[in-house]
């Protein structure tokens, strides 16, 4: 069975109250959905890089009380792990969907991953005007690829502290049509990762 999209049923979970209860819905309902779609993309990313990409679903497993605001899939050449290594994600929050190249502090080597993003921050600059970009994995907030002063700010916080980072990519309203039609909706997260590859490339030092 295919990647059919994601309903308003799939954004509604993240207003039941309590961690299992939350929990017990994003396994049963969204993460299926990732499993079929996240191996499609990652699949098409091994291709595209000539390397083995692997999937991972976000578990949510150091939480004990508080339910996830957001859920996401990652897909990154290590086989054991994400979160230390750059990676592509999809995602969603109550009211949006995402499409990320994410580096988040967990990353060993952001001084000089930072470093490297800011020698080409030309090539940051040629993405589509309706990229988005965030400094907080936990947040909502982002802000357009075309505001440069912000983008050299962001840059050099995701280089210079220990909790900074640097996501890139697309935000889909909870009512794009587009997120409904599975078919439709892979191929754009497909085109997104495209475009994300060479600043992936750029990150890949130390």
């Amino acid at each position: 069975m295919n990647f059919t999209g994601f309903s308003q049923k799939d954004f509604e979970i993240f207003s039941v109250e309590g961690l299992e209860e939350r929990m017990e819905l994003i396994r049963g309902n969204i993460q299926p959905k990732f499993q079929k779609i996240g191996q499609v993309l990652a699949d098409d990313l091994s291709m595209k890089l000539s390397n083995e990409m692997y999937l991972h679903i976000a578990k949510h497993a150091r939480r004990t009380v508080n339910p996830p605001k957001d859920t996401w899939l990652a897909i990154a050449n290590n086989k054991r792990g994400y979160k230390k290594h750059p990676h592509f994600q999809v995602g969603l929050f109550d009211d949006h969907a995402f499409i990320w190249l994410a580096l988040i502090y967990e990353l060993p080597n952001k001084k000089e991953i930072g470093q490297a993003l800011m020698n080409n921050i030309s090539l940051i600059k040629t993405v589509p005007n309706d990229y988005v970009i965030s400094l907080d994995h936990m947040q909502k907030g982002s802000f357009s690829v075309t505001e440069t002063d912000e983008l050299e700010k962001g840059l050099a916080r995701f280089r210079d502290t220990k909790k900074g980072e640097f996501l890139i990519g697309k935000h889909f309203d909870m009512n794009d049509p587009v997120l409904k039609n599975g078919e439709q909706f892979t191929q754009i997260v497909k085109d997104t990762f495209e475009t994300l590859i060479p600043i992936y490339k750029v990150t890949l030092v130390g």
